[in-house]
């Protein structure tokens, strides 16, 4: 749906944000939740905690969210599935999933459009591929049951797309062997490695195509990967391009390393880890190719065409990196990342488009503006200009949901893509608070967690998702212990 409303003029805030602290003094004490002990969860709570200079300026309200799942290692990015466009009228593009892969749409498949899809740091016992990178996977999970979802550690052993509690919670795809590249893929340049590895980041496809993970398999320092999925979780079948098959990584899937062109339009690679994505649509070169839009943590942006390959699109630097930093302790040992959306529908002068980035360790949020660059056929993406928005209400925002996603655009629907004049979330790991958000900075609203309206301690917000009708936002959260971590869902404001 549209919200009918025009886009918020954008002026942005320029002045940096120091980080504030905190009340070390704090009396601690754990509670029993029906069905659940919240310690179980990874969840410590924590009595008379203020939520700094926020609070003092924008009237925040508790609200205490209902668990979904719990034993999620590193639970980090999340998406809820949402339906893909069939639409075969031109000038829509491609309908993949609907026409070939409906069965994995059903109700209570895998890619059911009311699931959510939550990363992790774990294989659940799934064999680890060898030599491309640490474990990893995505989750799918109803979320629609009253009982909290206690995730097996080893339910995926099976090394396939597997399901426990009644089909609740079931394997998608992992860093394993069944879901190498070269499965489909046998001549790609990145044939040995997995559709996902460590995930950071997820845009799926619902205009004209399939679902991108973004990882960082190597860590925030070593090279990243972006991939594309079928709903078997494998990478691409059927592939635009058999040098890249459904698997970006480092530098092996340039534009002048997988095309015939001897170089590329803007200079760039998958150098550092890959920490988020969004989804830009079809390609400016009129293709009707998606093109993917992922950040990696030396703070560059880059661009993956599904034909051409892999393109920059901003230096290293345009968004604060995230190399060397690090949650502060006890929670250095979760992988850092950040939150992408994607503005078709911007009101900027001279941008077609725009991107909104967290940047964690700056208390801000990059506004990218991006216009058409090159020449034909060889049109990309380019970057117009970057500006941020500061506010007293973010601290560590990690990641960001739209208030509206567009679900019905046959070029832009995606989990990342905020609708026509729609708002968005803030997702803070400094004091576990949602801040809804105009456009230009303005703050609506603040949700903190809490339970009995006491904050949560020892648990941290991670990411943030919204469901395709609204009414309902999903966050994962991650602990200190490297088994903590699950999913929280509570009402949209």
């Amino acid at each position: 749906m549209r919200l009918g409303s025009t886009p918020v003029s954008t002026t942005f805030a320029k002045r940096k944000i120091a980080f504030g602290t905190w009340p070390t003094n704090v009396r601690k004490f754990i509670i029993s939740l029906p069905g659940v002990i919240v310690l179980a969860a990874g969840i410590a709570l924590v009595h008379g905690v203020a939520v700094g200079q926020a609070s003092r300026a924008q009237a925040i309200t508790n609200v205490s969210p209902r668990i979904v799942a719990v034993n999620i290692p590193g639970a980090s990015a999340i998406s809820q599935v949402g339906a893909f466009l069939n639409n075969p009228v031109p000038p829509a593009c491609a309908h993949p999933i609907p026409t070939l892969f409906a069965s994995f749409t059903q109700p209570g498949a895998v890619l059911d459009p009311k699931r959510v899809l939550v990363g992790s740091r774990s294989n659940f016992g799934a064999p680890l591929a060898s030599g491309v990178g640490r474990e990893g996977s995505f989750l799918s999970i109803d979320p629609s049951g009253p009982a909290v979802l206690s995730v097996p550690g080893d339910f995926a052993q099976s090394g396939v797309q597997s399901s426990i509690l009644g089909g609740a919670v079931q394997m998608y795809s992992a860093n394993s062997p069944h879901w190498y590249n070269s499965v489909h893929n046998s001549g790609a340049n990145t044939a040995a490695y997995t559709g996902v590895s460590n995930p950071l980041g997820l845009s799926n496809n619902n205009a004209f195509g399939r679902l991108w993970p973004a990882n960082a398999p190597f860590g925030d320092t070593g090279i990243g990967s972006s991939t594309i999925l079928d709903p078997t979780g494998q990478p691409l079948a059927g592939a635009p391009n058999a040098l890249i098959g459904g698997v970006y990584a480092g530098s092996l899937t340039n534009r002048n390393v997988v095309t015939s062109q001897s170089s590329q339009v803007i200079p760039g690679s998958l150098s550092a880890g890959a920490v988020g994505t969004a989804f830009l649509g079809p390609s400016p070169d009129g293709s009707c190719k998606a093109v993917f839009s992922v950040v990696t943590a030396d703070g560059a942006i880059v661009q993956e065409s599904t034909l051409k390959g892999l393109d920059g699109l901003a230096p290293a630097g345009t968004v604060e990196s995230l190399l060397g930093r690090a949650w502060d302790p006890p929670n250095q040992g979760v992988e850092p990342r950040l939150g992408v959306l994607m503005n078709p529908y911007t009101a900027t002068p001279g941008a077609a488009w725009q991107l909104f980035v967290t940047e964690p360790f700056n208390n801000t949020i990059a506004v990218v503006n991006l216009v058409v660059f090159g020449t034909a056929p060889n049109q990309v993406f380019g970057l117009g200009s970057v500006s941020r928005i500061s506010s007293d209400s973010l601290k560590l925002p990690v990641d960001l949901a739209p208030v509206q996603r567009d679900a019905d655009s046959i070029n832009w629907a995606s989990n990342t893509t905020l609708d026509e004049g729609s708002d968005f979330y803030v997702a803070n790991r400094g004091h576990n608070t949602i801040v809804r958000m105009h456009q230009d900075g303005g703050v609506v609203a603040i949700r903190r967690i809490t339970f009995d309206n006491s904050p949560v301690d020892n648990a941290s917000l991670n990411g943030i998702a919204t469901s395709t009708d609204g009414t309902t936002i999903y966050v994962t959260f991650t602990g200190p212990g490297k088994d903590q971590g699950g999913v929280l869902a509570l009402p949209a404001f």
